[in-house]
């Protein structure tokens, strides 16, 4: 088997074998397929292999890749950098979103989720790498509370991106602290762990890892 499909099955037996390791059940752990630059026909690949949810970094690039793949049994991910004024058509067209790492962003959600309880994560920025976004550590408290204020939002859990590592292993301490940050707020999804770190993110408690290059193959 080869191409997406193996793939495919070779990353959930690395899940399988990561999980196992950590005493946990693979099936607690989502794989989050990142079709940024892929187009529609190859995703329905994806699709096809048994793949159920879409991650995706920019509402333009998605828009036309919804329309294109209209009546497939999938979830849509939002995992891009949040601006205010794209919030409405992220909650029209995506059912979760990884990446409010503001409460302006939070309010902005929620005026138009009316009448649901649109599930949210917070992305948590643990590490001082410039240009990156994401909610320190120490406004996670009131960021929390603003967040679990609003009616039509529903705070599943937290989000990360660690600086880039040389090694896997180098990475996981900031899964571990983002583990121990959500815990203390109670709060159930960790969205971690990509292509290159995934096993360790698994071993540290992810719930979700986005994979893109792992399946799709690099970028060109």
């Amino acid at each position: 088997m080869t191409g997406i499909a193996g793939n495919y099955q070779k990353i959930l037996e690395r899940v399988r074998s990561a999980a196992g390791r950590a005493g946990r059940a693979s099936e607690s752990i989502q794989l989050i397929a990142v079709t940024k630059t892929v187009p529609p026909a190859r995703i329905q690949e994806a699709i096809d292999c048994g793949v159920k949810h879409i991650g995706e970094n920019r509402v333009q690039e998605a828009l036309p890749k919804r329309t294109a793949l209209a009546g497939r049994d999938v979830i849509w991910h939002f995992i891009g950098h949040l601006q205010t004024n794209k919030a409405k058509k992220v909650v029209e067209n995506f059912d979760w979103v990884h990446s409010v790492d503001r409460p302006e962003a939070a309010e902005a959600l929620a005026r138009y989720a009316v009448n649901r309880k649109f599930p949210v994560l917070i992305e948590v920025k643990l590490h001082h790498e410039p240009n990156k976004s994401g909610a320190a550590e120490s406004d996670l408290p009131n960021m929390v509370a603003a967040f679990r204020s609003l009616d039509s939002l529903q705070l599943r859990g937290l989000m990360a991106v660690p600086p880039p590592v040389e090694k896997p292993e180098d990475a996981r301490p900031f899964f571990r602290r983002l583990r121990q940050l959500a815990a203390d707020f109670g709060l159930p999804e960790l969205s971690m762990g990509m292509t290159h770190d995934f096993e360790v993110a698994v071993e540290e408690g992810a719930t979700m890892i986005r994979i893109g290059t792992g399946l799709f193959g690099e970028r060109t």
